[in-house]
């Protein structure tokens, strides 16, 4: 069933003129920020935060700290189920671009970074809710993820993959605050102070199910520990400068997204545990709309389940069970 699904890469700048294309997901970060009348404001001071901070980790050769800076590129995947001339947006990524002033020279970067699915936002806003309603005990069904999962390994396997990406991807998201973290004696030069969970969660189990593992660290003058979600060697397959991309970019939207945890005004401890109701945080020049996303989130999941999930329900049933667990 190799040709069940095909795909195709679309690219956008992410930059101070950067509006959001007609197909981007509303809930994207990316999206949230490039709207209303601080729209361009926003962007600007965004990209400043990340290339700031990539020039405080790159310090080495770097006396004026503003040897480089970072260029950024949402990739689009779009999926087509069965040769249908109706394209369905898969997931979205962000690329990222190296610029060294001195050398003249502009390299990739690691893709992944941010992480937006429609299927994920059907999964968690729309079947795992319908599945827990009315139920005394909160659980999750047995298959959860199962598609999303096969579909994320399928797309890596894939050559639309592989032509235009060298390294797997590197998915950096926020820590949980439902969890409790202990800091570790292991320490990265640039990752950080490494950190370990004591627990696993939902979102772990279902990164794991898209092939991925995770690892927590908390890189040099951070606020909190990142949850980096990998394959391989995290702290071996990628250069300093590839990890510093990674690090600056979602760092600074963290500080917009989680301002709680990421912009917080004490650093987080031996044992550390998020708390969104942390008033003793500093907020950002950067509008951003939090409640709308999550408010967005359910909109787009139901979007899923009427224009992908009901209309292809027979294929991914059939295509689901003939893949590998």
């Amino acid at each position: 069933m190799s040709n069940d699904f095909s795909f195709a890469i679309n690219s956008i700048n992410f930059d101070e003129n950067y509006r959001p294309s007609d197909n981007s997901r509303i809930t994207t970060n990316f999206a949230n920020l490039a709207r209303g009348e601080s729209r361009q404001q926003n962007l600007r001071n965004t990209l400043a935060m990340i290339n700031n901070r990539f020039n405080a980790l790159a310090y080495w050769d770097n006396p004026k700290a503003d040897r480089y800076s970072v260029e950024l590129e949402i990739i689009s995947v779009d999926m087509k189920v069965q040769g249908n001339e109706i394209a369905f947006p898969s997931i979205e990524i962000l690329q990222t671009y190296i610029v060294d002033h001195i050398t003249k020279q502009r390299v990739a970067g690691i893709v992944g970074n941010n992480f937006s699915s429609y299927v994920r936002d059907y999964d968690f806003s729309v079947l795992l809710l319908d599945h827990n309603k009315g139920q005394a005990k909160f659980s999750i069904p047995e298959d959860f993820g199962d598609l999303h999962g096969k579909l994320f390994q399928y797309f890596l396997s894939s050559n639309t993959y592989q032509q235009n990406f060298k390294k797997l991807p590197v998915i950096c998201l926020s820590v949980s605050d439902n969890k409790t973290y202990r800091q570790t004696e292991n320490q990265h030069p640039i990752l950080g102070v490494e950190y370990q969970p004591n627990e696993s969660s939902l979102t772990e189990t279902y990164f794991k199910k898209m092939g991925f593992e995770v690892r927590y660290f908390m890189p040099p003058h951070c606020a909190a520990p990142l949850a980096f979600y990998f394959f391989g060697d995290l702290l071996n397959d990628y250069s300093n400068l590839e990890l510093i991309g990674t690090i600056s970019t979602m760092e600074s939207f963290q500080r917009i997204y989680r301002p709680e945890i990421y912009n917080a005004n004490a650093t987080a401890g031996k044992i550390y545990k998020p708390n969104l109701g942390n008033l003793d945080h500093s907020v950002t020049q950067i509008v951003y709309d939090r409640a709308e996303r999550n408010q967005l989130a359910v909109a787009q999941g139901k979007f899923t389940e009427e224009n992908f999930i009901k209309p292809y329900q027979a294929i991914l049933e059939e295509w689901s069970a003939s893949c590998a667990s």
